[in-house]
């Protein structure tokens, strides 16, 4: 009996990366979600480098992609003029800068989180006769 390869969805991908990137427990999400913590490290790697477009194509390469003949080299192409490129060169731009903001959003809500956490830590140290600062590092 051979197994089956899963197949998941770029949305379904882009919404484990958001919660990875969150501070959620890797090996929890994992588990919650029945997919191997080295294929959520991969997915990561792949967000971090390419945005949600790079989550797409995360499977076996295609016969034609494999053997070169389905794609052109992109380097032996001459990009042709005109203002079909340069709207296309801007559409690039634009979805970089909303990626740029996502990422940039998912590290705000983390560090939030993060401040949340260390306010409540202090507000229990505020009681009379109880030091008001968190423990040195130095032990």
């Amino acid at each position: 009996m051979s197994k089956k390869a899963r197949v998941f969805s770029r949305e379904f991908k882009l919404m484990v990366v958001r919660r990875m990137l969150a501070g959620e427990p890797v090996r929890a999400l994992a588990r919650e979600v029945n997919v191997l913590c080295k294929d959520l490290y991969i997915w990561r790697d792949r967000y971090r480098s390419g945005g949600a477009e790079a989550l797409r194509g995360c499977g076996r390469p295609r016969k034609a992609d494999s053997t070169g003949r389905g794609r052109r080299d992109k380097v032996a192409e001459a990009p042709p003029a005109g203002p079909a490129t340069e709207i296309e060169a801007a559409r690039k731009r634009i979805a970089e800068l909303e990626r740029k903001i996502g990422q940039q959003q998912v590290e705000l809500d983390f560090f939030q989180q993060a401040l949340r956490h260390v306010r409540e830590a202090r507000r229990l140290s505020t009681k009379p006769g109880v030091t008001g600062s968190t423990r040195s590092s130095k032990r």
